[in-house]
């Protein structure tokens, strides 16, 4: 098979990113940690299935039928390893106690590993749409806007502007009792409490997803554990230290290249026992994964829980969400009196509340900060035009008490 064919099996980065509405952390779980296991099942598969996994030296009576039959034996049946310099015990439980149990899944297990990292974002790209907004819709038109002419720009934003504009106002509270306000105030003290209606279900989604991703990682330590049936939690702190030694590579008891195999051919009603010496040079490849495995899922591991961490910081702290907002009106200068700024935190905590600063999130870290700045000023315009009464206009009567109670104390009860 040549190189070309293995490189085209592997799924392309595109389809395995999908919608980009998360950030690149979440990017290096599901799409280039999934990418490199893929690359490696097929690595490890073309070796096992087109080359020769396993070479065994048989005695000079065995024929090339008795070859053959030894090395398929020897292959779906485990080997096990004592090292040169040991006596090979003479108790059956002892060798099978020393058996390799991986090599033949090795291809397996990776595609796992992969499918086990894609995981979560199948289940964000699935529930996420419960919010009620199309968010991979809305951060693909942000993105197209950094590509258009200033017209398309300036009416793409305003078009992204309106759309969250009605989004934000339909799924608000219209009906007020004792169960409505009890799902606000919890909404409000706990951010994982799932609630549309209260602007919490995108915010507190996410941040189980995010949870999933750490706790998935982590996971995949004791995972290759139980697999490899050795303690692949210290594997790489072991390679650290024999790092500096000259027979650092030549021979290792987690992957071993030479293994011994035991097999009974029955002859009438003779039974003979063999025991034949095997190579595994697929064992080559398999300890340089792994080794690069190891030292990839504690990178991953801890940048996916340092970002957790933040997100979990950004979402928690609810005065984060007034800055961030505050940070982006300021540079289209819109706070000029105590007004505007008693305005802008009832524009972020009262009408964009959770959800929609996390989707204002979402677009920067897809996009660029001038397309967020633009959006948040065109919404800050509507809202600031909703917000003040027109002259010898009579203020309309709304259900949605906590807005109104903040305007009728930021216009005086007029």
């Amino acid at each position: 098979m040549s190189l070309g064919a293995v490189i085209s099996g592997v799924p392309s980065l595109k389809k395995l990113q999908g919608a980009s509405n998360d950030d690149w952390i979440d990017r290096l779980n599901h799409v280039w940690t999934v990418f490199i296991f893929a690359m490696f099942a097929i690595i490890v598969s073309t070796g096992q299935f087109v080359g020769d996994p396993i070479h065994c030296w048989c005695p000079a009576e065995f024929t090339g039928a008795y070859v053959d039959y030894a090395k398929s034996y020897c292959w779906i049946k485990n080997t096990y390893y004592i090292a040169m310099d040991e006596q090979i015990p003479l108790e059956t439980i002892k060798r099978e106690n020393e058996e390799l149990t991986y090599y033949q899944w090795v291809p397996l297990i990776l595609l796992f590993q992969a499918f086990m990292f894609k995981f979560p974002n199948i289940v964000w790209r699935l529930f996420n749409g419960g919010s009620g907004i199309n968010l991979a819709k809305v951060v693909n038109m942000a993105e197209k806007t950094q590509m258009g002419s200033p017209e398309d720009r300036s009416k793409t934003i305003k078009h992204i502007a309106l759309y969250l504009d009605r989004w934000l106002e339909t799924h608000r509270e219209y009906h007020w009792n004792m169960m409505v306000r009890a799902k606000q105030k919890m909404a409000r003290f706990c951010c994982f409490f799932c609630n549309k209606r209260a602007g919490t279900y995108l915010t507190a989604f996410y941040l189980s997803t995010k949870v999933l991703y750490a706790a998935n990682v982590i996971a995949q330590f004791f995972i290759l554990n139980a697999f490899l049936s050795t303690d692949y939690n210290l594997y790489g702190f072991e390679v650290l230290a024999k790092m500096g030694q000259e027979d650092a590579w030549k021979e290792s008891p987690r992957f071993p290249r030479v293994t011994l195999c035991d097999f009974r051919i029955r002859q009438l009603q003779n039974i003979q026992t063999w025991t034949v010496q095997c190579v595994l040079p697929i064992n080559l490849f398999n300890e340089k994964i792994f080794i690069f495995v190891w030292f990839w899922l504690v990178l991953v591991a801890f940048l996916t829980c340092l970002n957790l961490v933040a997100w979990l910081y950004r979402v928690i702290v609810k005065r984060n969400r007034v800055i961030y907002i505050k940070k982006y009106l300021k540079i289209n200068n819109e706070l000029h009196t105590g007004f505007d700024k008693k305005l802008c935190r009832n524009f972020a905590e009262q009408y964009l509340r959770d959800d929609g600063v996390f989707v204002m999130r979402v677009i920067s870290k897809n996009s660029t900060d001038l397309v967020v700045t633009d959006l948040i000023n065109e919404m800050w315009k509507a809202y600031k035009n909703k917000s003040q009464p027109q002259p010898d206009e009579e203020i309309p009567p709304t259900t949605d008490q906590p807005i109104d109670k903040e305007k009728e104390a930021l216009t005086g009860g007029t």
